[in-house]
């Protein structure tokens, strides 16, 4: 019993954490896109990379938000970030403290956890799979 509970808390920390974490993201991809929350700018339509990851970030953050599709949208989440972090970061310098990349290291790290781990209980991709996919069921939806 104290092992199915623990999985149970494990699992709401999971989708505790994949929220609170993609919504910080995903307000990165808001003020890249549109210019606010403290942004000097919009980013120019389709400027490379910026304007890319913040599509990255605003749509990939809001489908991990939603847990809904969950693992590829934290997979091509975690990529961004270690692209952003190679390319923008780590030739600053040689660990993330030095070269301001801590929080690209982070979200690169949390995403690929998630994207391990999948979404936790509370999301749709659960609420998906939950719903019944039998013949019958598909013949009423009609």
């Amino acid at each position: 019993m104290t092992h199915d509970h623990s999985d149970r808390l494990g699992g709401i920390a999971l989708s505790v954490v994949r929220i609170v974490v993609s919504f910080m993201f995903m307000l990165h991809g808001v003020a890249a896109l549109f210019g606010v929350l403290g942004a000097p700018y919009a980013v120019p339509l389709f400027a490379w990379p910026s304007w890319w990851a913040g599509i990255i970030q605003f749509v990939g953050g809001g489908l991990v938000l939603l847990g809904l599709f969950t693992r590829p949208a934290a997979l091509v989440c975690s990529g961004a970030m270690a692209y952003a972090y190679f390319s923008v970061h780590q030739p600053r310098g040689l660990l993330p403290i030095q070269n301001a990349g801590v929080p690209a290291a982070l979200y690169a790290w949390f995403f690929l956890l998630i994207a391990a781990l999948g979404a936790g209980p509370f999301a749709l991709d659960a609420l998906l799979r939950r719903v019944p996919h039998t013949p019958e069921h598909a013949a009423r939806s009609d």
